[in-house]
This record gives C-alpha cells, sequence and structure tokens, in this order.
C-alpha cells in the first residue's frame, strides 16, 4: 500500500516501515560515526521503541557493542494497517544488529505485567546470564497496577490553580491563550502511580531477586526539569509529582544494589519532540523557540546525540559520573545555559501566529514529528508501494 501521514491533534494515525528503518539506520550511523564506547556489554532497556528508550538500545549496540533485550507494547501492523511507529523501528533495529552480529531479542507486551517481566526474566537466564545496564524509558500514559488489578491514568494538570499562557498548533502555526483546570488529589495520585518510580523499583527488585544483576550494574530512568516558563504546567505539576518519586526512587534503588556495588541514577534529558511532549500544551512552542537558538548556536541535539553523549561523557567516560546537588545526571545541561534560557524568554513574550516563523523554528518541530512516523527522511520514496506487514524477527 502507499502510506501518507494521517493526523488528528496531536496524533499521527499511520506510519511509514521504510521511514522507520532509515530513522534507525540513520541513528545508527550516527553513533557508529562518533567511534567505541567502552560501556555494558548487556543490556535490557524497558521501553525501547521510540525515543529515549530507541537511542538507548541503538547507542548500547553499536557503540558498546552490546547485546541488548527491548520490552515495548506496540501494535503489530495487519494487512491494509500499517503498525504503530515503534514496532517498526524495532523490527529495523533487530535486523541491523544481526546483520552486525549482534545479539538483539525483543518483547511486545505490558511492561507494568507480572507476566512481562517474567519473560524477560526467563530471557536473560536462557540467554544472558545477566544484565550490566537497565534502562528505564516507559511513555505509557495508564498503568494497570500488577497487585491490585486497579487501571490508572495519568493526567496533565497544573497543582493549585488554573494555568494560563500561550501554546502553538504545531500543524496551523496558530499561537494561542490555552488554560488548564488544577489537578485533583486523585489525578496526583493517579500521575504517580502511572509515571513514578514504583514500577522502575519493581523491575530493579524482580531482576535482582533471580540473580540477574552483574557486580556494578547500574539502572538509568529518564526525567525533565525544563525551565520556569513550562513549571506550572510541568514540573510543579502532576507529571512533576511523578518525576519527583522517579528521582527519589534512584536512591532506594542504590541503596538496595549496595551489596552488588550497583547504583541507579536519574538522567534529567533535554526538551524533544516525542509523541508524549507534543500532547503538552506550551511544551511544542517552547520547544520550536528553544530549537530556533540552539541550533544557530550549534548545540542542538536529538535523542540519539543526547544518549550518545549520556553514554560517552557522563556514563562510561572511566571517570566519576557528574551529578546535581540532588544526585541527578544532568545531560539537558546545554538547554538550561543561563544566555540560551535568557533568549527563549524574551522571545516567549515575542510570540504571536505572525511573528513566530521568523522568530522560532516551527517547521524543525513539524519535520521532529513526521520523523517520529517514518515521514519526511531523505532516500525514502513516499510515493512507492510499500509492503506494511513486517515481523519482528525474534517475535514470531
Amino acid at each position: 500500500m502507499i502510506i501518507e501521514p494521517r493526523m488528528r491533534g496531536f496524533i499521527c494515525l499511520t506510519s511509514h516501515p521504510t521511514g522507520c528503518e532509515q530513522n534507525v539506520k540513520n541513528q545508527i550511523e550516527y553513533i557508529k560515526s562518533k567511534g567505541a564506547i567502552d560501556g555494558p556489554k548487556r543490556v535490557l532497556v524497558i521501553g525501547a521503541s521510540t525515543g529515549f528508550g530507541l537511542a538507548s538500545r541503538i547507542t548500547s549496540a553499536f557503540g558498546c557493542n552490546a547485546a541488548t533485550i527491548g520490552v515495548f507494547f506496540e501494535k503489530p501492523p495487519v494487512a491494509k494497517r500499517p503498525g504503530s511507529p515503534g514496532f517498526y523501528n524495532s523490527a529495523a533495529f533487530e535486523n541491523e544488529a544481526t546483520k552486525a552480529g549482534l545479539y538483539a531479542k525483543s518483547i511486545n507486551g505490558d511492561a507494568f505485567s507480572k507476566e512481562v517481566k517474567q519473560q524477560v526474566i526467563d530471557l536473560i537466564k536462557t540467554d544472558l546470564g545477566q544484565v550490566d545496564l537497565i534502562i528505564y524509558s516507559l511513555a505509557s500514559p495508564v498503568r494497570m497496577h500488577p497487585e491490585t488489578g486497579v487501571l490508572h491514568r495519568s493526567t496533565l494538570k497544573p497543582i493549585g490553580k488554573t494555568f494560563t499562557n500561550k501554546t502553538v498548533d504545531f500543524h496551523t502555526g496558530n499561537v494561542t491563550e490555552v488554560s488548564i483546570e488544577p489537578a485533583t488529589e486523585e489525578d496526583i495520585e493517579n500521575t504517580v502511580v502511572v509515571m513514578g518510580g514504583e514500577d522502575w523499583a519493581m523491575w530493579i527488585d524482580e531482576l535482582k531477586k533471580a540473580n540477574l544483576l552483574s557486580n556494578g550494574a547500574t539502572t538509568i530512568a529518564y526525567s525533565y526539569i525544563g525551565p520556569s516558563l513550562t513549571e506550572a504546567v510541568y514540573r510543579k505539576g502532576t507529571i512533576g509529582r511523578a518525576k519527583d518519586d522517579l528521582e527519589a526512587t534512584a536512591f532506594k534503588i542504590t541503596d538496595s544494589l549496595k551489596d552488588i556495588n550497583g547504583k541507579g541514577y536519574v538522567s534529567v534529558n533535554k526538551a524533544l519532540v516525542t509523541q508524549a511532549s507534543s500532547a503538552i500544551p506550551v511544551i511544542p512552542l517552547y520547544i520550536s523557540l528553544l530549537y530556533k537558538i540552539m541550533k544557530e548556536e550549534g548545540i542542538h541535539e536529538g535523542c540519539i546525540e543526547q544518549i550518545q553523549r549520556l553514554f560517552h561523557d557522563r556514563l562510561y567516560s572511566g571517570k566519576e559520573i557528574p551529578t546535581d546537588d540532588k544526585g541527578r545526571i544532568r545531560i539537558d545541561d546545554w538547554e538550561m545555559r543561563d544566555d540560551v534560557q535568557e533568549r527563549v524568554a524574551k522571545l516567549w513574550l515575542e510570540a504571536t501566529t505572525e511573528t513566530l516563523p521568523q522568530i522560532g523554528d516551527l517547521a524543525g518541530y513539524k519535520q521532529d514529528f513526521l520523523n517520529l512516523f517514518g515521514f519526511g527522511f531523505k532516500g525514502v520514496d513516499y510515493e512507492a508501494d510499500v509492503n506494511e506487514v513486517v515481523e519482528i524477527p525474534s517475535i514470531k
């Protein structure tokens, strides 16, 4: 079939298998161009199919020469109906890893569930023995709690009072004002259950109980802080409460791994175009202004550049891992530079539907958004007939 992008709000309903394959190949080539990293050799990535999780898997495999197991919950394709981009990304990754002689297997299922945890445990026991690095990069809006059976839904709301500020519809370029009503206590609790650290800790506990963590094993979860412009709806809102819980969990995990010299870290990453961030009012406008400035300064990074720098300059540099006063690894350091944030704040005041094409990089935002779904890549013939039914080799 010929597959074109079909949009509904901040979601693209279609994805392109060849474009997703090109996306993965581009990231692999970037990692190979940066040289080898003296890093882990057996890596588990929980949330491995898009964004930072996919970049972590690619960096582990093609930067560190690691065997990888990826866990994700993606929609397979059927005839005349494309699969999700994460499914196509994972198929392309496995094919490229196999060509390079690298071990790569995947499990497609609900990472919050006991069943998927057990599948992963069994696979590590059979194939790898132990793992050296566990990346936790889940971005699900819902979680079925494995103990209670209750389905929790996260919300994106401010806490305490209504939040009003500018936002942009990145499809049309219209800058408008948006208001978001404050969260209830139930909203806050549900968001922490879905996006906090409980499930991360459960994964590490289960892996340790099964003796699957190597001596000195490291685990990383990803977080975001952002500027004062977005903090009311993000860092000081419901998601911020969940991120606080996630960051506190890193210390609990480190305590639980002391006997095997293991460590848990949270890496605070840069604002990037992802399916999740596109849904957050204010963030697309902030990112479009930020991108303009960071590209002009020559310090712009996508997911793969961020994770390569995290591995090479922070985790596996051979030096002590630098952290901030709250124990977090800061790979958002270029975004949060004072000069960058001062310029963003100034442009924010000037941002209107008319001025944004000049002062922001909305075109770059749209391009990155299309890329998430396999569209807009050079060298891909989007008018060609493509086979939408693709398989992930390790999942039959």
